[in-house]
């Protein structure tokens, strides 16, 4: 079974009218909504607390590294779920092809480690 050109048409519509609702609610409700902006309104507001201090204090990195380490890792495994399912019709190639796979995987995983990127301090 071919697919073709028109098979797509009505995705790309669904697509372009959503984007279209999209933008055109922001523009109407920009346009149309009210623009009393004070000092009061302007203030940051953080659950009726009043602001102490500036909000941009530096913290570590470590944090932003683990987080995006886990994801990474975490794709790696959705990757593994169609492989895992099909292992059979995949034969011989799909293995190696896996394990090539999962091969970078661990180099980068070795790699993060020697650069001790999951070290607390």
């Amino acid at each position: 079974m071919h697919s073709t050109t028109l098979d797509f048409v009505p995705i790309a519509l669904m697509f372009f009218v959503a984007v279209g609702f999209v933008a055109g609610t922001m523009t109407v409700t920009h346009l149309l909504g009210p623009k009393r902006k004070t000092k009061v309104k302007q203030e940051s507001f953080e659950c009726g607390i009043e602001a102490q201090g500036d909000a941009r204090v530096p913290f570590s990195i470590k944090y932003f590294l683990v987080a995006i380490l886990f994801v990474l890792f975490d794709v790696e495994v959705i990757f593994m779920y169609p492989w895992a399912v099909n292992f059979r019709e995949l034969g011989f190639i799909g293995f190696v092809e896996m394990m090539t796979f999962v091969g970078f995987f661990l180099i980068g995983f070795v790699y993060i480690i020697k650069k001790g990127a999951l070290k607390w301090e």
